[in-house]
């Protein structure tokens, strides 16, 4: 905690090159991902300071002129001379790449951003950047424009606080939009309050003057919580394990519910490793283990013809597991796999550990959690009778299609695209006014199946869900194989109305339980059919608001115009769908995109679950965003 922070203890790896001609080599993207990206790799240095235990709080404010404002109160960068560089330290961190005090563990032991890139890259990206930097009881500044140093480091005023404030300005010549996304921030900043017990995080939008503080000394119990807020919990106080090991700080929080669905987040140094790794690896074992050797040890299962297995006591659990260690070892740049080897067997042996213990002093909770595992696992054995039937079906084979699909010709998947079209009347338009060469055309009919409800032995026996899987032709679940999808484009194609947006919903939320790979590698769209049809003479436009409507009919004047309101899809002649929803050089696909795991299983939690005042208060908290609503 006493460890001294100054200008010797800033390391050097190398210079700063090439990131404006490359920026997505290093934030992902030029997009609205790539922009709020910055803002996380500044925040990251407030939380690094967290960590080693010397800042409890961190301000993020959107200024009115574009501007973006993260402060905190740490032990602000060094500003003394570096001894290498012969410049302010403060100057060696803000204009090359690879310098920080995470490369020196005696200054950070635990951090997240390893690869002290972060904050120089969101300088040379920042069409202006401003620091300033409070101790030794003075307070320095210095300025920057597109990475390049535009004046000393000043000493401009005296202090008794310490921290850092960097505010800076995205450059339009880089980056598709510069306008931040207040919930966007907020969603990773309440992440990142949750997994650091204590730490204050304030977002204070100065354009629209919303704020959110966020500040939870349950940590990542209140996590668990949060996440559980649409479910119903069989057990109400989330289970929660603690402990460090040969440096290594393990968390893990535990509540099961009534949903069939798992969801378990994993963290390392506070990067959310959506594909897992070593601690994540560990923790399933231990639990597992844990579970497995109280129903052995107290012969529950010995009237039962049925074991349990690992997926069975992982239905309807939701769970962190957090980890922080002083040499994280990533797969890939992205950071989304933990591969570190001895974190598996620490996480296994800790949290088994403390588990067992836990179980036998609350035999209450544990037999909760057993019933629950002994229904799953006698709904696995159902659903393997329903698999065996599905396959003798062959929709699980990708050799057999569904009787209504007519298919494209060409047998390229990255070339091929189909339509899941709502009813069979604008299936029927849709199959005459396609391209065959490349457009297949699915009809939909009937209600379909919420699968948050529903197990997954339900699942693969309905009727409306079959063809889907079969004309896909990849599996699902856990035989689901992506590398086997017939088509690169999976297009929802309904209705203009909220029954069509409920229809387009249920098929999102089947693919995200069980064909999740889809919409990761970027297959999944919504069309975007027209409400209006505007004519006047031989001159036609399509509409796909209120307000383009009444663009259009102001630009043909008032007199001859003809508007017509599509009431669905079936309205549509071939030569009209074509037109408006089916050319790709005109056509409108919204690409499905998940920006944030935790917050899309939450949100499909609250719109398909059962909670009705979950949804409720949804709808409530987001109706002013509505762009366009059919009564």
């Amino acid at each position: 905690m006493s460890a001294k922070y100054d200008a010797t203890k800033i390391k050097v790896l190398k210079g700063l090159s090439a990131v404006r001609k490359r920026p997505s080599m290093y934030i992902g993207g030029v997009g609205e991902r790539g922009l709020h990206h910055l803002v996380f790799e500044v925040v990251d240095n407030s939380i690094d300071e967290a960590m080693s235990g010397f800042c409890s709080k961190i301000d993020v404010i959107i200024n009115t002129d574009g501007s973006i404002l993260i402060k905190d109160n740490g032990r602000g960068i060094p500003v003394g001379m570096h001894i290498e560089q012969k410049v302010p330290a403060v100057q060696v961190v803000m204009t090359m790449l690879h310098a920080g005090g995470k490369f020196d563990d005696k200054i950070y032991k635990v951090a997240g951003g390893l690869h002290g890139v972060g904050v120089s890259v969101v300088n040379a990206l920042s069409k202006w950047l401003e620091v300033i930097v409070y101790k030794n009881n003075k307070i320095h500044r210095q300025y920057y424009e597109k990475g390049e140093v535009k004046s000393k480091l000043e000493l401009i005023g005296k202090t008794k606080k310490t921290g850092t404030d960097v505010t800076f300005v995205p450059d339009e010549e880089i980056f598709d939009t510069t306008e931040f996304s207040f919930d966007i921030l907020s969603q990773r900043l309440r992440e990142l309050s949750f997994l650091n017990k204590g730490l204050e995080i304030n977002i204070l939008d100065k354009r629209t003057n919303k704020k959110h503080n966020f500040k939870y000394e349950g940590g990542i119990t209140s996590f668990v919580k949060y996440l559980n807020e649409s479910k119903v919990a069989i057990f109400k106080t989330p289970i929660y394990i603690v402990g460090e090991r040969d440096d290594i700080q393990v968390e893990a929080a535990i509540q099961y519910t009534e949903s069939y669905h798992k969801n378990i987040f994993s963290y390392a140094n506070n990067i959310n490793t959506i594909e897992g790794g070593s601690h994540l690896t560990g923790f399933k074992l231990a639990l597992t283990r844990a579970l497995n050797k109280y129903i052995k040890d107290y012969q529950i299962l010995k009237k039962e013809k049925i074991t349990i297995s690992g997926d069975d006591i992982r239905e309807g659990v939701t769970a962190v597991i957090s980890v922080k260690l002083p040499n994280p070892q990533f797969e890939g740049q992205t950071k989304t796999k933990l591969v570190n080897t001895d974190v598996e067997g620490i996480v296994n042996s800790l949290v088994g550990e403390k588990l067992s213990d836990f179980f036998e002093e609350n035999p209450t909770v544990v037999r909760k959690i057993v019933n629950k595992a002994l229904i799953a696992a006698r709904s696995r054995a159902a659903a393997q009778k329903a698999k065996e039937i599905t396959r003798r079906k062959g929709l699980l084979d990708s050799g057999s299609l569904p009787g209504k699909l007519a298919d494209c010709s060409s047998k390229e998947p990255e070339r091929c695209e189909i339509f899941l079209v709502e009813g069979d009347s604008a299936g029927g338009s849709a199959k005459q006014g396609r391209d065959r060469r490349f457009q297949a055309i699915l009809p939909l009919w009937g209600k379909m199946l919420n699968v948050e409800k529903a197990r997954i032995d339900k699942v693969l026996t309905n009727d409306k869900l079959e063809p889907i899987i079969s004309a896909i032709g990849a599996g699902i679940y856990d035989e689901f194989d992506v590398s086997k999808t017939r088509y690169h484009k999976i297009i929802i194609m309904a209705d203009a109305d909220v029954d069509g947006a409920h229809i387009a919903t249920l098929i999102l939320t089947f693919f995200f339980r069980y064909m999740k790979p889809l919409i990761e590698y970027g297959y999944v769209f919504i069309a975007k059919p027209p409400l209006y049809k505007i004519k006047k003479g031989k001159a036609v436009k399509y509409a796909f608001s209120d307000e383009e409507k009444d663009r259009i009919v102001n630009e043909f004047g008032n007199v001859g115009i003809g508007v017509q309101r599509y009431k669905g899809l079936g309205e549509m002649n071939p030569d009209q769908l074509w037109e408006t929803t089916l050319d790709p050089e005109r056509r409108t696909l919204v690409k499905i995109m998940i920006e944030d795991a935790v917050e899309a299983d939450r949100t499909f939690d609250i719109l398909m679950g059962s909670q009705v005042e979950a949804r409720r208060q949804f709808i409530v908290e987001n109706a002013k965003y509505v762009q366009d609503l059919d009564v």
